[in-house]
């Protein structure tokens, strides 16, 4: 129904329906896609009384503006911005109650990338495979959202708690990256894995949520050429003939050939989907096991 939906009046630079994705389906080819924040998701949902997975905004840097058609309790977590109702300043990191037919609008991020808009009953795109996420390598899920968007909300799950605000850690200044090496660490020389753990690499502006691509020293092989395509893990730290690394986060493709010098723990992703281009990136390489 038209009076239980919002219409997008500023899409911003990359504005997409996301929920925690839809895991289990890499074995045909589907990417897990979601939030690449999800802790930052998950807090919004909760502040407006939503389950944890529901769907939501993800912005990217501009943020977005939108006019709801129903009253409705919003939040917005993930990177620090000006949040404005109608004008008007209003909380981010908190629950706030809006009127039907006001604008609320996420301005662009203080620092960091992505900010999270939730909305009590959450976003109610079609699920594909499980999920209303919208997956850019695929083109899975709904397409990104451009000026003049009208998408649904679903009923209301129950009172927002009653909080001022939630603690929210900012996006780092600088990345330190775990990295459990393997499988493919035999490929690259014992200066390269030297490199690794010592050189100074920084976010490339040319990341996004496929990758998060580095600019710094270039990793150096044992042998040339290229694997057969292989199955490819979140937070895989592949290495591409330039010898950059790049760590594949949650749009990633499923498989591929470049070697994988290690693995990020999934829980230290969040972080690197926050850091800015020219962010300092430090890998901690480690053993496996």
């Amino acid at each position: 129904m038209t009076d239980s939906a919002f219409a997008v009046v500023r899409a911003g630079a990359l504005t997409t329906v996301q929920d925690l994705g839809r895991v289990g389906h890499a074995h045909l080819g589907v990417p897990r896609s979601g939030a690449l924040d999800a802790p930052a998701l998950r807090l919004a949902n909760r502040l407006v009384g939503n389950p944890e997975g529901a769907a939501a905004l993800e912005t990217t840097l501009t943020g977005c503006a939108v006019r709801l058609r129903r009253a409705a309790t919003v939040a917005v977590t993930g990177a620090p911005c000006p949040v404005t109702v109608d004008g008007r300043p209003a909380a981010w990191g908190a629950p706030v109650r809006v009127r039907s037919g006001a604008l609320v609008e996420v301005a662009a991020a203080a620092h960091g990338v992505r900010s999270y808009l939730a909305f009590g009953g959450g976003v109610e795109a079609e699920q594909v495979l499980g999920s209303r996420s919208t997956d850019l390598l695929s083109g899975l899920g709904p397409p990104p959202l451009a000026d003049g968007t009208v998408l649904r909300l679903g009923a209301p799950y129950g009172p927002a708690p009653a909080v001022d605000a939630a603690p929210c850690p900012g996006p780092a200044r600088e990345l330190a990256l775990p990295v459990a090496l393997g499988p493919r660490d035999d490929w690259f020389t014992p200066r390269a894995l030297r490199t690794l753990a010592t050189g100074e690499f920084r976010v490339s502006a040319a990341s996004n949520r496929i990758g998060l691509r580095t600019e710094g020293p270039s990793l150096e092989r044992v042998r040339d050429g290229e694997l057969p395509s292989e199955g490819m893990v979140l937070g895989a730290l592949q290495v591409p003939p330039d010898g950059r690394p790049v760590l594949f986060l949650a749009d990633h493709p499923t498989t591929g050939g470049y070697p994988v010098i290690g693995v990020v723990p999934e829980d230290r992703l969040a972080a690197a989907a926050q850091a800015v281009p020219g962010t300092v990136v430090r890998f901690v390489p480690r053993r496996a096991g």
